[in-house]
C-alpha cells in the first residue's frame, strides 16, 4: 500500500494522470476455471485503481470463444451474452465497491458494446455508479459506411456517453484497397482517416478525460502519433 500511495503521489508531483488500470481478461470464457481467473484479475485490478487514484478500471467484455479470448463468435452477440456480461460486470463492481474509479468495457467491434448506442444500453442494464465509458472509435467502426463517416460517430459518441468517459484511446485506421470484402488496419494516428479534428474538439470539452496511445511498436512511432495529435490541436 505503501508503494501505491508513492507512485500515486509522484504523479501527482509530476502533474501525471493515471489513466487507466489494465483489466485484460476473459470474464465470460466458457471455461469456467478461465472465468473465474478473469473474474478475480477484474476485481484486483479494480481495487488497485481505486487505491491510485486512476481515472477507470479498462477491460473488454471477453469473448465465448475458447482459442480467442478477444475474438469473434457467434454467440458474442446473444442476449443470453449480454445478460451474462451485466450480471459479471455487476459482481466486479459489487465485489470491491470503488469509490474513487470506475469499471468500464471497452468497445469492440465483436462483442458489446460495440456503439455507442450498445454501450447506452449496456450502462443502463448494469446500473451501476461505478461503471462507465473508455471510449476508443477505432473499435467502433465496423463498416465501409461507419470508417468514410467517422467523424459523425465520434459525435454521436460524446453526445451519448460524454459524461460517462473517463479515458480514451488514440489510434488511426485505414480501408485496405484491392480487396472484395472490407479490412482494416490499425496505423499511426495522422496516417489514416479518423477525424482527429472532431475527436479533439469533442475531447476539449472535458479536459479532465486523459487521451492514450496504444499498440504501436517504437518510441518513435509514439512520437510521431503524439506530434500529430499535437498538431491537430494547435490548429483547432
Amino acid at each position: 500500500m505503501e508503494e501505491i500511495k508513492a507512485y500515486e503521489n509522484t504523479a501527482k508531483k509530476a502533474d501525471i494522470i493515471i489513466a487507466e488500470v489494465g483489466a485484460w481478461s476473459n470474464p465470460i470464457s466458457p471455461d469456467p476455471q478461465v472465468a473465474k481467473e478473469a473474474f478475480e484479475k477484474c476485481t484486483a485490478s479494480l481495487r488497485l485503481a481505486d487505491e491510485i487514484g486512476a481515472n477507470c478500471c479498462v477491460n473488454i467484455a471477453g469473448s465465448k470463444s475458447i482459442e480467442n479470448w478477444a475474438g469473434p463468435h457467434p454467440e458474442n452477440f446473444s442476449e443470453d451474452t449480454f445478460d451474462q456480461i451485466v450480471e459479471i460486470t455487476r459482481k466486479i463492481i459489487d465485489e470491491i465497491k470503488p469509490k474513487r474509479t470506475y469499471f468500464t468495457l471497452e468497445a469492440m467491434p465483436w462483442i458489446s458494446p460495440e456503439s455507442p448506442e450498445s454501450y447506452l444500453r449496456l450502462i443502463k442494464a448494469i446500473d451501476r455508479k461505478a461503471f462507465a465509458v473508455h471510449l476508443d472509435p477505432v473499435n467502433m467502426v465496423t463498416s465501409p459506411a461507419v470508417f468514410f463517416r467517422n467523424g459523425e460517430l465520434i459525435k454521436v459518441s460524446f453526445k451519448k456517453l460524454g459524461p460517462f468517459i473517463k479515458s480514451c484511446h488514440a489510434k488511426d485506421l485505414i480501408l485496405k484497397q484491392g480487396t472484395f470484402m472490407p479490412q482494416f488496419d490499425e496505423v499511426i494516428p495522422g496516417r489514416g482517416q479518423m477525424n482527429y479534428k472532431i475527436f479533439l474538439q469533442e475531447l476539449s470539452k472535458y479536459p479532465e478525460i486523459p487521451l492514450m496511445m496504444e499498440h504501436l511498436s517504437s518510441a518513435e512511432e509514439y512520437r510521431e502519433g503524439a506530434e500529430y495529435i499535437r498538431n491537430v490541436l494547435e490548429k483547432i
